[in-house]
């Protein structure tokens, strides 16, 4: 069997496997988050870092509907300087905590997004938002790590091979942004 077609029956086997009730509960809670006007914050590292930027414009653009109440998201990863200047003068695993102590406020919603679901600067601002009455959520991969454990949602896709995981991901932010777009 060649890669290609190898590697798209394992994304279709690896996708079949994501509990579609762990997506409907995400679901329910940025929709309880845009109602009450609640900030989305997302957050990761690597591609995952990309998959939370990428979620905060569907969030923010793609799930804009004329007449409904729009979505307050903001990536913590896109801030650059912001996050180097944390990662110098406290520590790179401290990037997130930083920048949730300045923005976050009771009720808000952290999404942290960890292929291994063991990040430590993910962890750390799930820690940080529980601590502080924020509602956390988890999109981990492999056997969903540490996040899985201490999130109050999580979405996990079990696999361990990264590559798919973070496609997975990255799907699973369309459908959520599209459910919203189209309702």
């Amino acid at each position: 069997m060649n890669y290609v077609k190898k590697y798209l029956e394992d994304l279709k086997k690896t996708a079949g496997l994501v509990k579609e009730n762990e997506i409907n509960s995400v679901i329910n809670i940025l929709e309880k988050a845009r109602n009450s006007r609640n900030m989305i914050f997302t957050l990761g590292n690597g591609g995952s870092a990309s998959t939370a930027t990428h979620f905060v414009n569907g969030l923010s653009q793609g799930a804009t509907v004329e007449g409904k109440t729009r979505f307050k998201a903001i990536a913590l990863t896109d801030n650059i300087p912001n996050m180097l200047a944390y990662a110098n003068d406290i520590g790179y695993e401290q990037i997130f905590v930083e920048q949730l102590k300045n923005l976050m406020e009771e009720g808000d919603v952290v999404i942290g997004i960890s292929g291994s679901g063991n990040s430590e600067n993910v962890i750390n601002a799930i820690d940080y938002a529980k601590k502080n009455n924020a509602i956390t959520v988890g999109l981990a991969g492999f056997d969903g790590g540490k996040l899985k454990e201490i999130v109050d949602y999580c979405i996990h896709v079990p696999c361990f091979f990264m590559e798919m995981v973070e496609d997975i991901h990255l799907s699973i932010t369309h459908l959520i942004s599209s459910y919203f777009g189209s309702k």
